[in-house]
């Protein structure tokens, strides 16, 4: 798929639209649960427990998107995102702070077929938030009316713990946070089911990047940058197919000022333009905790949004041709076929092949290519459809 739809909504609370959004993801998240193992996972009781006691400002919320999503078994533990199966994705992150002005720039890197394209503006706690929607109420990366902003990166391993869907948890720092202190105080306490990165920003202008840990806690890092792996663990997966390490190289030594910041988001070697390979940047979000915006932006292309000044709308983007707009100016990139990798590079293929969308994904047998892809092993999308 070449095109993805961005739409931008706006529901104080969790009301019709919310539970419109529910019922066209539903069955292709529910088939992606199921196909991952969703069920032999924690119980009802139990997943509701650990968001209680976790994330307690969170139940009342919890319990309200369950009762719009029909209040059945699995939905419930869905929602609850505690122990759930694995994911996986991409992304750039940078926060800069300088002479009062502060960013939080990131690039969203995966398949369009994997992502919601949703931009959601609430104020489901009571106060605005406004942000990158994940599984259906989480949040990939976002921004509050206090003007503190936050995003994420996958960490590059696939271990596990007993936590909660990184989602999740940025939603819960968002709705219950002033800070970046207040929110590294939650992110000691909250643990993540897997490892990601994440950076903060504030309306103050401090910043930081942490790296969380599978079953809790995490480490603080030197600069407010990251990409898909993590200091001192074990290569990560797919570390040729993603230039992680290259990509992390390129934030670390860039010299600019936060207005300036986007322009290297949206330009190589961060933008990615392998979206047939199901490793393309979906969209650079750029955040100005000052004044509660929010670019979504795309080479030739910005949709600028506000806290306090939010439309409502959609857009269509055609990745072919953004790729194209991005080639009239950057250098040529070696060919990702290119080295190691190549077996992991054809595993995500199946992107290219697969020409349909979320709906579809509901006949995809989601554990056997999350196998073969976490292996570097490729064979054609149609022989992941599950065998009625």
């Amino acid at each position: 798929m070449s095109r993805m739809t961005f739409d931008a909504i706006s529901e104080a609370q969790p009301g019709a639209k919310w539970q419109q959004r529910w019922e066209r993801s539903w069955p292709a998240y529910e088939a992606w649960f199921l196909g991952r193992g969703g069920d032999d996972g924690p119980d009802r009781v139990a997943c509701r427990a650990a968001l209680a006691r976790h994330m307690p400002e969170l139940l009342g919320l919890y319990d309200r998107l369950v009762e719009l999503a029909g209040g059945g078994d699995r939905a419930a533990r869905f929602l609850s995102t505690w122990c759930p199966p694995r994911y996986l994705g991409g992304c750039s992150l940078a926060a800069l702070a300088e002479g009062g002005e502060v960013r939080l720039l990131r690039n969203y890197d995966l398949s369009p077929d994997l992502n919601e394209g949703l931009l959601l503006h609430s104020a489901w706690c009571g106060r605005k938030v406004m942000g990158m929607v994940e599984f259906l109420w989480g949040l990939s990366d976002g921004i509050n009316a206090a003007g503190l902003s936050i995003a994420l990166a996958y960490g590059g391993s696939s271990e596990t713990g007993a936590g909660f869907g990184i989602t999740t948890i940025l939603r819960y720092v968002l709705e219950t946070c002033d800070t970046v202190a207040e929110a590294l105080a939650v992110l000691r306490r909250v643990p993540s089911h897997m490892a990601y990165n994440l950076v903060l920003a504030d309306r103050e202008g401090q910043i930081a990047s942490v790296e969380m840990h599978p079953g809790g806690g995490f480490t603080l890092m030197p600069q407010p940058i990251a990409t898909n792996h993590q200091s001192g663990a074990a290569r990560p997966a797919r570390a040729g197919f993603t230039r992680t390490y290259e990509r992390h190289a390129h934030l670390a030594g860039l010299r600019s000022t936060p207005g300036d910041l986007h322009r290297y988001f949206t330009a190589r070697p961060l933008l990615q333009d392998r979206h047939s390979e199901g490793f393309g940047t979906l969209f650079t979000a750029e955040y100005d905790p000052g004044s509660g915006r929010l670019w979504l932006r795309w080479p030739g292309r910005e949709w600028a949004q506000s806290l306090d000044d939010f439309t409502e709308g959609q857009r269509v983007i055609d990745f072919a041709v953004t790729n194209a707009l991005d080639g009239a100016d950057g250098a040529a990139e070696p060919s990702p076929a290119q080295g190691s990798e190549a077996g992991a590079e054809r595993a995500s293929e199946y992107a290219a092949e697969w020409s349909g969308n979320w709906q579809g994904a509901q006949g995809i047998d989601w554990q056997a290519l999350a196998r073969d892809y976490a292996n570097g092993k490729g064979r054609p999308v149609a022989s992941y459809f599950a065998v009625k």
